[in-house]
């Protein structure tokens, strides 16, 4: 995909106003006056170039975001005309995020809007350019300078009349004071203010120019156009390939379209977009509804492209990547009713293909009632979709009575994990749930390094946790509002797939909301309400009862007419669950003269929470769709662990309680440094036989004629005997095998043992917190714990004659190689970056255990069943622990006096020590 020169000046412009300011005449009246109409069409006629849906020339409002293509001076313009009313604010948004310019239209007769406040405020939010239009110049009574002083006091920025000579002296004033070097240019040399300059500050959004004119009678459009070609500027376009989707449609043959902008390079006709296999099959340029097939699009294009299948509104291509967080959210939530005999699940794919063109619907599914709900902005969209879904699919669909689309959130940071370890899968995932500001939404991020956990794992848990809408535990509504931050996981080389971490990812949320201190949200309005002096107190006592907070006044939308109408502006905030109908009680009571202007503000805390929650009567233990629950394996068969046990079982350490920093200068590479919730646990070592077991159910489950395989582990066990047979063996946690016909006997056995080099392999971090002495002292010091296993381990070699390896992580230490230390009897090993401990024995048990005899020392249960699949012989932690204990039980005297054991310290001082817990 290559880049291309345009040869004029490529600009997008979205045309946004308050519904009914004329927005969509003032289309026409463009298009018109571009040449590129032969007749001007009219709402109220039915006409309209760009309203050419049957809805939309029914109601007489724009539904859908439209495009039309035109040309003036030396520039070619894309015109997208988006929908007015407030029902359909998320179609309009996501809009702006192709859009190079806007224009705000406004109505001279009824100045700024309650919703013009809301579209002021997503164009601020995604920082475009905004040129104005008054409207409606035309009507009796409209005054241009009382127009413009309302939009500087209400919206607060720098509007100017363009109307009047740019080169006088007061509009040169007033363009200097927009910026303070032009301003002190101005003052102290007198230099005027150039049109390059002027440019730069649209741009920049420090000048928003305005022009006054009538859309319907073509008047001031030509010099609106003249404005739009001289002042506004073309966004440099790299030349890497980039473009950014905005909405997908269907035509009328079914056919699926993928609305994007190229924003860099240029896409060729049949390309194959890098890292999918979707091709852009036709690329179409429209204009109404007529298009034209392009073989190329350069950057600058907004077209329709077919064959992109797999992508969604808001989805980048190319250098194009995050997709901007929606600022507008649905507010309502309906049930869908459909006619009898019509089956849900076959209509729950068809309602999907509508989410995919409008995902503000916000499609729910009830698995257990087997319900479509759908949030959405207000009633508008209900009507809209009862026709879509009529004229699309033959059916005709019903909704019930409105109810409120909650949300949930939590109110202070939390640990969430979830584990999934049925046999054979293995992945664990640590989440840290933090509070968001208001209006903030769900952000994810991941503060594990790549030597922890690989990063195509962290990539995997952050598409979990972005691909799906979690529920709360209060009401089972979404939560929102959150920072959540993968702070730690595992993996397994062998038996870690993708849809482990998928499970363990949606437990570690529901555990986490489990555990916190959850808060219930709901939608509220800002409003604006104007009521004649009589009805003042009813309106006050009806805000009092809806929980409004609100002040009486002249507020920033008050208007000029509200004095002279006598009227009083109450302003403020209230719940949307207390407003629904609310303008229906205002127009009878104020016959038909109060007005109320409703804007969405946000989620906050819900002001009858209780209540609302009591009448959900959602119980998160029994929404089987959504455990908190996790999977381990316990003797070879899945077990689930509730959620508040769940951290008795984790395999990894708590994120939220971490020890203080104990290092020291002589500190060992890689020492871990251990939360302080890091408690001793109970031992989970599985014996021989379970662990056998479990292995011919896995590795060996699918070998032929099993009738003539000999049980695992009398194939590949060694002899087991006890420290009385001979030494330097190591203890059995088995009674030893009886020797079949023609097996060899005891004292063969013993000598085939005996030829073979024997290792003793030492997981050092999981025996020192496995046993109570050593995990209290590492709480304290690690280096004090790591050495005093070094000193018993010392010792117990002495007694065992074997090859001891202590085997410790460094995996953290960036850089670090694999590095082995004699230490007096013993032979330490710290393994190098990104290996852990585990990693480094079961390598170990990999090459030696078929020729030499291979004892691990761990308790952990992944590793036991994976060392012992490779012919080990193990010991707990526990055992190993007992093991060291039983030498004072035999005479301690007598095995120091061996040759073979070193003289570096009394063995009945380290038992002392290991007893009274390192502390004499």
């Amino acid at each position: 995909m290559n880049s291309a020169q345009p040869t004029e000046k490529r600009l997008t412009i979205g045309i946004l106003a308050h519904v009914d300011a004329g927005k969509t005449t003032l289309s026409e009246a463009l298009l018109y006056t571009a040449g590129a109409l032969r007749k001007a069409g009219r709402v109220d006629h039915g006409d309209a170039f760009l309203d050419n849906d049957e809805q939309e020339r029914r109601r007489g409002i724009t539904i859908f975001s439209k495009q039309a293509v035109f040309r003036h001076g030396n520039c070619l313009f894309t015109l997208l005309d988006t929908p007015g009313h407030v029902d359909f604010s998320a179609e309009t948004e996501r809009t702006l995020q192709v859009l190079d310019a806007a224009i705000l239209v406004i109505s001279a007769p009824d100045g700024v809007q309650n919703h013009t406040l809301t579209l002021w405020r997503l164009l601020k939010s995604y920082r475009i350019p905004v040129i104005l239009f008054i409207n409606k110049m035309d009507q009796p009574g409209t005054n241009r300078t009382r127009v413009l002083e309302q939009l500087k006091n209400t919206l607060k920025a720098g509007f100017l009349d363009f109307g009047a000579p740019l080169d006088s002296s007061e509009m040169q004033e007033e363009l200097a004071l927009l910026d303070e070097a032009l301003m002190e240019r101005y003052l102290e040399q007198g230099t005027a203010v150039s049109e390059a300059e002027i440019r730069l500050l649209i741009q920049r959004r420090q000048l928003f120019p305005c022009w006054f004119g009538s859309a319907l009678k073509l008047i001031g459009i030509e010099a609106f156009l003249d404005g739009l070609s001289r002042f506004l500027t073309e966004p440099d376009h790299p030349a890497n390939f980039g473009a950014r989707v905005f909405k997908i449609s269907h035509d009328e043959q079914g056919a699926r379209l993928c609305w994007l902008k190229v924003t860099g390079g240029t896409l060729p006709v049949k390309a194959k977009i890098p890292g999918t296999e979707d091709k852009a099959d036709q690329l179409r340029l429209y204009s109404g509804n007529r298009f034209t097939l392009l073989r190329e699009a350069p950057a600058g294009t907004v077209l329709a492209v077919t064959g992109l299948n797999s992508f969604r509104a808001g989805d980048g291509l190319g250098f194009e990547h995050a997709a901007t967080l929606p600022l507008l959210s649905p507010v309502l939530s309906y049930r869908i009713v459909l006619p009898e005999g019509c089956d849900s699940t076959e209509m729950l794919p068809k309602f999907r293909s509508l989410e995919e063109e409008e995902p503000a619907l916000h499609l729910l599914w009830d698995e257990h009632s087997r319900e479509i709900r759908l949030q959405l902005m207000g009633e508008v969209q209900t009507e809209i979709l009862k026709t879509l879904v009529a004229r699309r699919y033959g059916i005709s669909i019903d909704f019930d009575e409105a109810a409120i689309a909650y949300r949930e959130t939590i109110a202070a940071p939390v640990e969430g994990v979830g584990h999934f370890e049925p046999l054979r899968h293995y992945a664990e995932v640590h989440l840290l749930m933090e509070p968001g500001e208001p209006g903030s939404g769900l952000s994810f991020h991941s503060a594990v390094r790549t030597d922890q956990l690989a990063r195509n794992w962290q990539q995997l848990i952050l598409t979990h946790l972005e691909e799906k809408a979690h529920p709360g535990v209060l009401t089972g509504s979404a939560i929102t509002d959150m920072k959540i931050t993968l702070a730690a996981g595992r993996a397994h080389e062998k038996h870690t797939e993708g849809g482990d971490f998928r499970q363990a990812t949606y437990r570690a949320v529901r555990n986490g909301l489990m555990h916190a201190d959850n808060v219930l949200l709901e939608p509220w309005y800002s409003f604006t309400l104007r009521v004649p002096q009589q009805a003042v107190g009813r309106a006050l006592s009806d805000l009092d009862r809806m929980q409004a907070e609100f002040s009486i006044g002249e507020g920033e939308n008050a208007t000029a007419q509200d004095s002279s109408m006598d009227n009083t502006v109450i302003t403020g905030r209230l719940p949307v669950a207390e407003c629904l109908n609310y303008a229906d009680t205002l127009r009878g009571y104020t016959r038909g003269q109060g007005q109320l202007e409703l804007r969405f503000l946000g989620y906050f805390p819900c002001h009858n929470a209780e209540e609302v929650i009591a009448a959900k009567g959602y119980s998160p233990m029994q929404d089987s769709q959504n455990p908190a629950d996790s999977v381990f394996c316990s003797h070879g068969v899945s077990s689930i662990i509730p959620w508040d046990q769940v951290r008795n079982y984790m395999h990894l350490p708590s994120i939220l309680k971490t020890a203080p920093d104990q290092s020291s200068g002589d500190d060992a590479p890689g020492a871990p440094k251990y939360p302080q919730t890091q408690e001793h646990r109970e031992d989970r070592f599985l014996s021989i036989e379970e662990i056998d077991a479990i292995i011919d159910r896995t590795f060996f489950a699918n070998r032929r004629n099993k009738n003539k395989r000999l049980p695992y582990g009398k194939r590949r066990r060694y002899a087991e005997r006890s420290h009385s047979d001979y030494k330097g063996t190591a203890p059995s946690t088995a009674a030893a095998d009886s020797p079949a016909k023609g097996a060899a006997t005891q004292p063969d056995r013993q000598k085939a043992a005996i030829a073979r080099q024997e290792y003793l392999l030492v997981d050092g971090y999981n025996i020192i917190f496995a046993w109570e002495e050593l995990a209290a002292l590492a709480r304290q010091n690690i280096d004090s714990a790591r050495l005093a296993l070094l000193d018993i381990l010392s010792d117990y070699q002495g007694y065992r004659g074997t090859e001891l390896i202590v085997v410790f992580d460094a995996y953290r230490v960036q850089g670090h190689p694999e590095e082995s230390i004699d230490w007096l009897n013993l032979h330490l090993v710290y393994t190098k970056t990104a290996q852990t401990a585990d990693n480094y024995i079961e390598k170990f048990a990999q090459a030696h255990a078929r020729k030499d005899r291979v004892i691990v020392a761990t308790s952990d249960g992944m590793e036991q069943i994976i060392v012992r699949s490779a012919g080990s012989e193990l010991l707990s932690a526990a055992e190993l622990r007992e093991d060291i204990l039983r030498l004072q039980e035999q005479g301690e005297t007598q095995y120091m006096t061996r040759s073979e054991a070193p003289k570096n310290r009394p063995m009945a001082e380290t038992l002392n020590q290991l007893r009274n817990g390192g502390t004499e």
